[in-house]
């Protein structure tokens, strides 16, 4: 069976990860981090992860996944909806 026999509706999805959907998620991580009064070096610490990773995130040029916003959301105690809402 072919996905298009299928008869559901093609919703466009960008490829970039420059909208302003996902800039207003990159924009949240980061307050996020401001408000708990970490520093991007803390916050990769405890992530394992590079200071560079954090920073590219920060700055819209690393996509995150749910698995990593899941990871942040903990880490900042704020839920999953504070960045996608």
């Amino acid at each position: 069976m072919n996905i298009l026999d299928l008869n559901i509706p093609y919703i466009y999805m960008p490829k970039t990860i420059r909208t302003s959907e996902y800039q207003r998620v990159v924009d949240r991580l980061k307050q996020a981090r401001l408000d708990i009064g970490l520093t991007q070096k803390e916050v990769s610490e405890k992530i394992k992860k590079p200071q560079s990773y954090i920073s590219k995130v920060e700055a819209g040029e690393q996509r995150v996944d749910i698995i990593e916003l899941k990871s942040f959301a903990i880490l900042y105690k704020k839920s999953l909806n504070y960045f996608i809402l």
